[in-house]
């Protein structure tokens, strides 16, 4: 009895384990020749495994690394990728931007790498979260169509108008017997006496201008025309020998009336000015020729504005400009641009705008330094954004554009002009309603600029002919 028990106990074990083992082999069997659920597109979902310490490793099929033996592991599918329906062709780690790979997978801390839609070769456009941006202070400002105008404030000479300094010399050797204008800066007006030159030449053509007065009165009654003409002739030349000399016609009249000869010859004003220059004393020899004062017409004078030369574009003659003084209280005069001289200072690096500026009360005077505001000419309808938008390297000038979706693209730009409101015109490179990031701006470009280095050295180099070298699997360079 008790040996019939014992087979069947060991009977009952041997068909559970076989019961076991049947089940087991079965299960393994269904697994191994299920059919893979087909995705949407109808194709089946191609599993892939990877390293998670060398995520470039890549395998169609489970096995070990070919570096570090570890046992590969499937690559998870990126939630989200591709749904923009871009190429995907990058994939970079979202903790550090510099590790790129041409395969999903994870970085060395174990974090999933982030899908780079496109190329990434070229476009330069960055994506920033809507967290980040916050925290960065990005603002952006569309491009509009606005009037831009500048007042242009600078400094400026007061010189006296060419053409508007005359000199008074004296055509006759001789001395100086008397100054009626001593003092420089002296006012003068027209037909004003300056003074009283002896000269014996003088002297000598008056007697003759006399005998040759007597000759005609003379020879008015001879029967002979002949006689009479050539009285006139002798008369007339010794009247031109006087005015040649600056002898008014009222003095002449007066000698030929008085019949006396002046020691003296009295030397008026041609023009209504000041003194500014003399060199002439009483009782001084003078030759002929020789400049013994200068008189200057102050009535109007010249303002002589520095122009830099990135303001040319807003300067042009017949504009108005305003000369403030400050020794007079803020007084301002009104006056227009006459003239751009067309050459720079050497010294200055500046264009010399002339200012024609009426000065009835002698305000302004020569070599006097005055505030110079010009009213520079409206751009109507300009494209202008903010100038704090533009990124200008010093040859080429760059501004980002909001894509949205924080997307932001670096854009060439030529810009124009600029304006008092913080405007400069652009020319080319965007249009009208774009927006453009006016602050933060320079994270962007240095996040910009880290994208494009990383995409020239993750993109792989361009052919440059020939056969192309050998390709080799990874456990072959792992040799």
């Amino acid at each position: 009895m008790k040996t019939t028990a014992t087979m069947k106990g060991i009977m009952l074990v041997i068909g559970l384990a076989l019961a076991l083992g049947g089940g087991y082999l079965l299960g393994t069997s269904r697994h191994d020749h299920q059919t893979p659920v087909p995705e949407k597109g109808g194709e089946a979902a191609k599993v892939q495994y990877t390293c998670s310490m060398h995520p470039f490793i890549i395998r169609d099929a489970p096995g070990s690394c070919p570096i570090c033996g570890m046992a590969l592991t499937p690559v998870k599918a990126e939630k989200g990728a591709g749904k923009s329906g871009a190429e995907v062709s990058q994939w970079r780690s979202p903790m550090d931007p510099t590790y790129v790979r041409e395969a999903p997978g994870k970085d060395p801390m174990g974090h999933d790498l982030v899908p780079v839609e496109g190329n990434g070769a070229g476009t330069g456009v960055i994506s920033i979260d809507p967290v980040t941006i916050q925290s960065m202070g990005v603002r952006t400002e569309k491009a509009v169509m606005r009037k831009l105008q500048r007042t242009l404030r600078t400094v400026g000479l007061i010189t006296p108008v060419d053409g508007r300094q005359f000199s008074v010399n004296a055509k006759i050797e001789g001395w100086v017997e008397r100054l009626h204008v001593n003092q420089l800066g002296q006012r003068v007006e027209k037909g004003q006496a300056l003074m009283e030159i002896y000269s014996p030449e003088l002297v000598a053509a008056q007697q003759e201008y006399l005998l040759a007065a007597a000759n005609r009165r003379r020879l008015m009654a001879s029967p002979s025309p002949e006689i009479a003409a050539g009285a006139d002739r002798l008369l007339n030349a010794a009247r031109t020998r006087l005015r040649y000399w600056d002898i008014s016609a009222d003095q002449i009249g007066t000698m030929e009336k008085s019949g006396q000869v002046r020691k003296t010859l009295t030397l008026y004003s041609e023009h209504t000015g000041v003194v500014t220059s003399k060199k002439v004393l009483e009782g001084m020899r003078i030759m002929a020729g020789e400049e013994l004062l200068q008189i200057t017409d102050l009535s109007q004078v010249w303002v002589n504005a520095d122009i830099y030369e990135y303001e040319l574009p807003w300067i042009k003659p017949g504009q108005a400009a305003r000369v403030e003084l400050p020794f007079a209280d803020g007084k301002v005069i009104d006056g227009v641009i006459g003239y751009l001289y067309p050459y720079l200072e050497n010294e200055t690096r500046t264009v010399k705008a002339r200012i024609e500026v009426a000065n009835p009360e002698f305000l302004l005077k020569p070599a006097m330094y005055a505030n110079v505001s010009i009213a520079a000419e409206m751009v109507d309808r300009a494209l202008a954004i903010p100038v704090t938008a533009v990124l200008n390297s010093g040859k080429a000038q760059t501004v980002f554009v909001a894509l949205g979706e924080g997307k932001f693209e670096p854009r060439a730009v030529k810009t124009g002009v600029r304006d008092d409101g913080g405007h400069v015109q652009i020319l080319s490179g965007l249009t009208e309603g774009e927006a453009v990031v006016v602050s933060a701006q320079f994270m962007l470009d240095s996040e910009s600029r880290l994208q494009e280095a990383l995409n020239k050295m993750t993109s792989p180099p361009k052919e440059t002919g020939g056969d192309p070298p050998p390709t080799k699997t990874l456990d072959e360079l792992f040799k």
